[in-house]
């Protein structure tokens, strides 16, 4: 490298330093980002082909790889670099005799983080380290960037999630998931084509919400300047082609929700969906019990597996129960439509719940079943026979009017599949249609349109038929032993990286990036800032209130709330706390793990959405102008030094 260039170089800056050899090379007429590379093997490939050579073998087998480098360690006229391809490792023995000079000095101004070609042979040192014994290498491409030496075990998550490019070449067990999710993908697709489905596509815009009760996302389509809806389901275009004599049709793509982000949900996800004709939903139990037990199968390789230290056997026959039946186990008292609605209320709410006013006899059981059997459901169980008020596309049950013919399978007391004997009559699914629309006409924003040509479709006539639904990422998560969705999604989307207006978190100091651009800072003159209170508080009660440093040590969202999140607090008298609190719109539950915050302890308990909150966190809030120009509340939790210990007291 030319003085030119270095002797202007911060010694303490790599990102300048890389930069330096970068143009040194060009300047040398080098290109440093390569060319085409012919590999013989791959490292997982050596590692498996010699595995046997003993130790301070050497051989003539000659072998050609490449990979990115991620250690070196130079010592004299021997240099050793641990190379990574594919998540597999292996060493590089460098010596400047099999070299020359000029290339052994080139090697050893490698950065951690290029990307190689290398030609040599095997071998293993006397220390029975399997190497490539190297006799020439090339540059492929110069990593600019320094990888960080601690990227595992983050308590801010985020960091990870954001730079998934990162987490995969520092961690190899984030990329095994990802190979288990391949796996799992490709084992469905060929257990469907084997049962004689055709995989097909279907439009990802919708004219007419439908398929599922769900806040749509909304773009607008130039070319027919009209809105349309990204699909929030591929149920009714599927549905068009058994009317279209294709006997057995899936899917497996992405939908779109516009709701909130929690460990089990993401506003882009994918499913897969598939309708047999002339089958119903005994069938669609049996097909999914096949192609779940075939992604376990090969992910697993067993079908008796542990998810978060639980062990859930998926052999066997399922467990099939009414959902009736497990709302009474539940509740320990008879669940039905024979009790009054008055009845039903007061089950639900003597378990935590809370009735609306225009829920039926039918919703209420499902909310009662929700509340004393769902996280009761461990094992594989299909949940059978709901009641027609919450599943507005299934076919009547044929002995009960009230109740149709669908399921939702059950793990874990998580819901992974949703099937029906598929509603094919014109008349009764026009009839649910006009429900929906009335439902969406009171301000129901997740109620579905009225399709005009499915109905005209079903009046040509559709045969018996199931269908089935199934959450793949949530079927990774639980075969791939992730504790959140985040953990299973390439690219999971994430908050504005430089927080605005005060939402969200700004990401952890010790993970910020070299070179990071400083976040602007605030427009104070947007800020509205509510006034003092006038009335005084007298000083013996504002000092009863006992304000105290928490540690959070898990934080989740809330079932079946949008914007409660729960958090589990180390307060510092060696027992947990719980509280609850309503930040969701502001704040990933990841991001907040492991904060040290500010809570009143001292409170009286309050059960909020079934949970008893023992406390309240403290936040600032203020307003500033939203994008409509209406004023919109700003809210950041009161985050301080890690340094305080738990249970430490205010004053």
């Amino acid at each position: 490298m030319s003085e030119e260039i270095t002797e202007a170089i911060v010694e303490d800056d790599p990102i300048e330093v890389r930069r330096a050899k970068r143009a040194a090379l060009i300047a040398a007429g080098q290109d440093p980002y390569g060319h085409a590379f012919d590999r013989s093997h791959t490292v997982a490939q050596l590692n498996e082909g010699w595995v046997h050579l003993e130790d301070g073998a050497s051989t003539d087998d000659e072998v050609t790889i490449a990979g990115r480098v991620m250690a070196k360690r130079v010592q004299g006229k021997i240099a050793f670099l641990e190379l990574r391809e594919a998540g597999v490792d292996i060493q590089l023995f460098c010596r400047v005799n099999a070299l020359g000079e000029d290339a052994f000095a080139a090697l050893c101004d490698l950065d951690v983080g290029d990307w190689i070609g290398v030609h040599g042979t095997m071998m293993r040192t006397k220390r029975g380290q399997l190497s490539v014994g190297v006799d020439s290498f090339e540059l492929l491409s110069k990593s600019l960037r320094p990888l960080p030496e601690k990227f595992h075990g983050l308590t801010d998550k985020e960091t990870r999630y954001r730079q998934r490019y990162v987490d995969l070449t520092m961690n190899p067990e984030v990329r095994a998931v990802f190979e288990k999710r391949f796996k799992i993908v490709s084992a469905i697709r060929r257990y469907m084509e084997d049962q004689g489905f055709y995989e097909v596509e279907t439009p990802f815009l919708h004219a007419i919400i439908g398929g599922a009760n769900a806040k749509p996302f909304i773009t607008h389509f130039n070319a027919l300047d009209r809105d349309y809806y990204l699909r929030i389901a591929t149920e009714l275009p599927l549905k068009r082609l058994l009317v279209g004599g294709f006997d057995k049709v899936f899917e497996i793509g992405r939908q779109f929700r516009n709701e909130g982000m929690d460990p089990y949900h993401n506003p882009e996800f994918t499913t897969m969906e598939a309708y047999a004709a002339f089958s119903d939903l005994d069938g669609m139990m049996d097909l999914t019990e096949g192609y779940i037990k075939a992604a376990a199968l090969a992910a697993c390789g067993t079908l008796k597996i542990t998810y978060q230290g639980t062990e859930i056997d998926l052999d066997g026959t399922w467990r099939r129960a009414s959902m009736i039946e497990l709302a009474s186990e539940g509740a320990g008292e008879d669940v039905s439509f024979d009790r009054t609605r008055e009845d039903l209320v007061a089950i639900l709410e003597k378990h935590g719940g809370h009735a609306e006013d225009a829920w039926g006899k039918g919703k209420l059981i499902a909310e009662i079943f929700e509340a004393v059997a769902e996280a009761k459901l461990v094992q594989p169980t299909f949940v059978i026979d709901h009641p027609l008020e919450v599943s507005p596309l299934a076919k009547k049950h044929p002995d009960n009017p009230e109740l149709t013919q669908r399921f939702e399978l059950f793990i874990l007391g998580h819901e992974y599949a949703n099937a029906f004997t598929e509603l094919n009559d014109p008349v009764d699914q026009a009839e649910r249609f006009r429900a929906q629309v009335e439902a969406k006409d009171l301000g129901d924003d997740e109620a579905m349109g009225y399709d005009a040509d499915y109905i005209r479709a079903l009046e040509y006539g559709m045969p018996p038929a199931g269908g089935v639904g199934v959450g793949i990422d949530r079927l990774v998560m639980l075969l791939a032993d992730a504790p959140s969705i985040r953990d299973v999604l390439l690219f999971p989307h994430m908050k504005d990286e430089a927080p605005a207006g005060g939402r969200g978190a700004a990401p952890a100091a010790e993970v910020a990036p070299a070179d990071a651009v400083p976040a602007e800072p605030v427009d104070f003159s947007n800020v509205v800032i509510e006034p003092l209170f006038a009335d005084e508080v007298d000083f013996d009660t504002f000092s009863k209130s006992d304000f105290r440093a928490v540690k959070v040590l898990a934080c989740e969202a809330v079932p079946k709330s949008k914007k409660l999140l729960q958090f589990t607090l180390d307060d510092g008298t060696g027992e947990e706390r719980t509280i609850l609190s309503g930040i969701h719109a502001y704040y990933e539950p990841e991001e907040l793990v492991g904060k040290t915050l500010i809570a009143i302890t001292n409170l009286p308990p309050r059960k909020m959405m079934g949970v008893e909150s023992q406390g309240m966190l403290l936040s600032a809030i203020h307003e500033e102008p939203g994008e409509d120009g209406e004023p919109e509340e700003r809210l950041n939790l009161l985050m301080v030094d890690p340094r305080i210990p738990a249970g430490a007291k205010l004053y």
